[in-house]
This record gives structure tokens, sequence and C-alpha cells, in this order.
């Protein structure tokens, strides 16, 4: 019995170092407390089990050998659905949680928090042309998304389509009923189209097939029976459509796509443009890219006075290529916004910029980085991890946290990029975009809408510099 004493110390001691750290490191405490003291309690209830088998092994016989190993097994059991129970918590914690993570424009969440408007949604409500069969997973994960954005934001949706094919992925993901209601109440409508453009096609096969589902959705803007597009289709069939049907803001010569990207300040993510519309740039191309990059800052971000980068390889403006030394030239002498110099790759995410310019080129292989690093550092945390019964209840409480992570790292999860320089609102979703991402795109698209920036954006025609 004496040197089977630690070991009803020992393990209700290793939890409660893990609830001291948790209760420094988490900011579900309360919750993650209660689990902690479930584990607790049954973990001593485990020990004192165990410590009542072992006194029993050594005063009886073989029969009372498997009367232990029975009761051990019990023990086993108890300490296992304590193990559960955090489990359990950490799943609250996370559905807690979730839709303050997933959406990376939180600011914009606090600022202008449309769910407790709830009395004025119908007053205000948009369309949003939405080409549902563009995308990976497209048109059920793609409909699956726009009818929760319904629930959720003052938006009605022009969904576009073949009618036939998005009542078939209705039907196999089990939202017909929800599907038929929503059309019912004049709150999405489904319009016919053709073949959406593949990912692999041309951009320019959107000139051929003027049927396609993102030409037939770009038209809806044109002639103002939408106030924004979506797509999660080909990006560039997204970007020559939207040139050719709704036409670029005066004054622009090249549309860029901009991206949110995470930084240290969860509620404030840096916007980076050109991630991939033109690869080969122009001092002048980089320098409209600030100015859109400056007008979408204030608008949608709600940043004052946003900070504007220039991505180079080095702090001093001696530093960089030639395009680089002659952007800078050009960004250090406008007057209209707040140029903060050169902007190193380790700045990207620090949040000491609001936005940031590149060619399309540079943008783009910085973009597919950053998709992956979500996952590789999930995957180095998990085998980190230590392994056992402890190491599954510290799992239990890390599995929340490491999930944020993911997601704030996981640009697939921000929903969209707006292209910025034509004349109308165009979110770019990821390719294998499915309902969340949709959701976040679509709030995207609203909040664009709501917060005037093309009304904004067309005043940018009025510089000198774009006259000149």
């Amino acid at each position: 019995m004496g040197k089977e004493t630690p070991q009803k110390i020992n393990k209700p001691r290793a939890i409660r170092r893990l609830v001291i750290w948790y209760k420094r490191n988490s900011a579900v405490t309360s919750i993650v407390d209660t689990a902690a003291s479930s584990a607790a309690t049954a973990s001593n209830v485990a020990g004192n089990v165990v410590s009542g088998a072992g006194s029993v092994v050594t005063t009886a016989s073989n029969v009372a050998s498997n009367v232990a190993g029975n009761v051990v097994s019990s023990a086993e059991s108890v300490v296992n659905t304590a193990s559960s129970v955090v489990s359990n918590a950490s799943s609250i914690a996370k559905n807690t949680l979730q839709p303050l993570v997933f959406d990376p424009l939180k600011r914009l969440q606090n600022s202008d928090n449309i769910l407790d408007k709830v009395e004025d949604i119908q007053s205000k409500r948009i369309w949003i042309a939405v080409d549902g069969m563009g995308g990976d997973y497209a048109p059920g994960p793609i409909l699956e998304g726009c009818l929760e954005a319904i629930s959720r934001f003052p938006i009605n949706i022009k969904f576009v389509g073949k009618i036939d094919k998005v009542k078939d992925a209705a039907e196999k993901t089990g939202i017909a009923e929800l599907l038929e209601n929503e059309i019912n109440n004049n709150r999405l409508e489904l319009i016919d189209s053709g073949e959406p453009i593949g990912m692999n096609e041309e951009a320019t096969a959107v000139r051929k097939r003027k049927n396609a589902s993102i030409n037939v959705a770009m038209d809806l803007v044109r002639n103002n029976k939408a106030e924004a597009v979506y797509s999660a289709g080909n990006s560039g069939a997204m970007m020559a459509s939207a040139i050719f049907r709704i036409g670029r803001l005066k004054g622009i010569d090249r549309p860029a796509i901009g991206a949110l990207f995470p930084t240290r300040d969860q509620t404030r993510p840096v916007l980076v443009l050109d991630v991939g519309a033109n690869t080969d740039c122009k001092p002048s191309y980089l320098h409209q890219f600030a100015l859109l990059g400056n007008i979408y800052a204030k608008d949608v971000l709600q940043v004052k006075k946003p900070r504007i980068g220039l991505l180079n390889i080095g702090e001093e403006e001696c530093k960089g290529n030639d395009l680089s030394l002659k952007t800078f030239e050009l960004l250090s002498s406008e007057k209209s916004f707040d140029f903060g110099g050169n902007c190193e790759g380790r700045d990207v995410l620090s949040g000491s910029f609001d936005v940031v310019v590149c060619d399309g080129f540079t943008g783009n292989i910085l973009l597919k980085f950053l998709e992956s690093v979500g996952g590789v550092l999930l995957d180095i945390l998990r085998s980190e991890l230590p392994r056992g019964r402890r190491g599954k209840v510290g799992s239990a409480f890390l599995r929340g946290n490491l999930l944020r992570i993911k997601k704030r790292l996981d640009h697939a999860e921000h929903g969209g990029a707006l292209l910025l320089g034509v004349n109308g609102i165009c979110v770019i979703g990821h390719g294998s975009s499915k309902s969340l991402s949709v959701v976040s795109a679509l709030r995207l698209a609203h909040s664009a809408v709501n917060h005037g920036v093309m009304d904004n954006l067309n005043q940018l025609q009025k510089l000198q510099v774009l006259n000149s």
C-alpha cells in the first residue's frame, strides 16, 4: 500500500498542471475548468480503485488477482471517460468561438453588427449574383453556403447555374426543402445558365461562351439586377468577364486581386494586392494598386489611416529591382495616402502595414505559400504532442487552440478576395470553397456594398496622377 501512495498523488497533480497552463493560455477558462474538475475527480476515483486493486493482489490468491484485473480495467474505463469529458468541453469551446474565428473581418463584425439589426433586415436586403457552377465542389456546397448566408445577413441571392443540376445537388445534400422555402420567400432566385468556364480553360473563353454561368452572373450586375457578384470558379475567367461585361474604372489600367492575410492582431488583417491578376507590372500599376487598397482598407476594414507598404527585399529605399525602385519613388510622392516604405517578407504578417502592394507574380507565390502554412504547422504540433494517456488528455485541451491556429492561417477559410479596379463589386472565392467560405465571402460582398466602396473608388478618376 505504501508504494502506491505516490501513484494516487501524481495523476491529479499532472492534471492540475494542465489546468494551470490552460488558465494562462485559453480564452475559454470557465468551460475547460469544469471539464478539468471532472477529469481530476475521475482520476482520483481511478487512483483509488487501482490502489484498492493493488491491496487485493497482495492479500489474495489467483482468484483475487483476477478480480483485481477486472477492477483495473474498470479504472481505465473511468479514465477514458474523463478524457472524453475533456474532449467534449473542447468541442463546446470550439463551437462557441468558431463564429468569431472563421471570418477575417472581425473588426467589421464589431463595428457593423448586422445580426443585431434584425428589425431592419427586410428593408435593407441587397441582391448578390452568385456563380453557382464555379468551384471544385459546385453547386452543392455553394448553394448550402448561400442559404446559410441568407439566414444570417440582409442579402438575397440570384443563384446562377444549370437548374436541373442545382436541384439535384439540393436533393443530395438534404437542403431541397430549405431551397424551396427561400424561393417562395423571394430571398433566392434560380437563374438558368450554360456550363461554367473550367479551371483549366483559358480566360478568353468567356468571349465565346456568352451563356457561361460567370457571364450570366456578371450581366446581372451590369443590368443593375444585382449589386455584387461572387464566384469560386476560374479567377482569370472572372476577371476577363468583369472587364468585358462591366468594364474597368476610369484611370485604372489593370484590375488587381486583393487578398486578406492574417496578422498577429486577429482583428486587423493586412490586404495584399495584387495576388495573381497581373504577373508583369509597371510602376504605375503598383501605384494604382496602392490607391485601390487604401480605399478598400478605409471602407471595408474600417482603418482610419491605412499604412501602405511596398513588398521588397529590404527596408532601405535603395534596395530592390528596377520595378521596386521606380515604384518607391511614385509612392513616396503620393499625398493621398500614408506610405510606410518598403515591407520585407517577414513584416507582411506583423501588423505593421494595413496594405501591401506587389506584382501579381510575387503576390501569388506569397498567397500559395501562406495557404500551406496552416496545415504544416498543425502537423508539426501534432507530432510534438506527448503519447499515451496523458497525451490524450493534453491533446483534448489543445485541440480547440490548434484548430483556431489552422483557421487563422488557412486562406480558404477567409472566403474570398475583392477584384479591385473594375466598375462593380466582384468577390473571387477560393477554388476549394465550401459552405463556410461562401458565407464569409458573401459577408465581404455585403460589406463592400454597405460601405459604399464603389462610390469612393469612382472618385479615383479625379486624381491628377490618373489623368496625367
